[in-house]
């Protein structure tokens, strides 16, 4: 296993982040997959794709389900500690979906830490491309799902302040000035991932 030492500089440009239809490459749902033949394919609330092969959103379902399907998911990072919802377990299934669990209690600040060694965990789910294409999504896709993205960019060198700058775009009017200082203060030292299968934008 391999680990990161401190993240520093960079704006992100090396990253991609989507544009278009919610952050979706078309070719990854346009035509040539069947997008939008006699179907109406709805993405989920907050979706977006934060890097090639890794996206993120609120929860979804049963009205997303045909867009998922497009995206060819391998696994879904579920950060919420309740129990998935029957219908996206069913669906899960019968697309051979694996679901990663990691459950975290919403930050609501000043009262709930976030707990570090989950976000690791799941970051490390993340930097191993043998589960991609990842969905990332807790309940609204703003909170634990901007804190897991944060650390995800930490790990690609972006600076602080375009990191931050991202946080807040998806976490509107309920900026957590927790969240925030979690990510500032993340330790990517103790990140380890197999070389092996780091993915190409690593």
């Amino acid at each position: 296993m391999a680990g990161f030492g401190a993240a520093s500089g960079g704006d992100g440009s090396g990253s991609a982040q989507g544009e278009g239809m919610n952050g979706v490459d078309k070719a990854e749902v346009g035509p040539a997959a069947g997008y939008g033949v006699g179907q109406l394919l709805i993405p989920p609330l907050n979706f977006a794709m934060v890097t090639p092969g890794v996206y993120r959103s609120g929860y979804p379902n049963s009205k997303n389900h045909a867009f998922l399907k497009k995206l060819r998911l391998k696994t879904i990072i579920y950060l919420c500690p309740e129990d998935y919802m029957a219908v996206n377990v069913q669906f899960m299934q019968s697309n051979s979906i694996r679901v990663l669990q990691f459950g975290i209690q919403g930050n609501k600040e000043p009262f709930v830490d976030i707990p570090e060694d989950a976000i690791r965990d799941a970051l490390q789910a993340l930097l191993d491309v043998r589960n991609h294409p990842t969905l990332i999504h807790c309940n609204k896709g703003k909170h634990r799902t901007g804190c897991l993205v944060g650390t995800l960019r930490k790990v690609q060198r972006w600076s602080l302040t375009s990191t931050i700058d991202e946080y807040r775009r998806f976490a509107g009017l309920k900026v957590r000035a927790l969240d925030q200082q979690f990510i500032e203060l993340f330790d990517t030292r103790k990140v380890l991932y197999d070389p092996r299968y780091k993915p190409a934008w690593l």
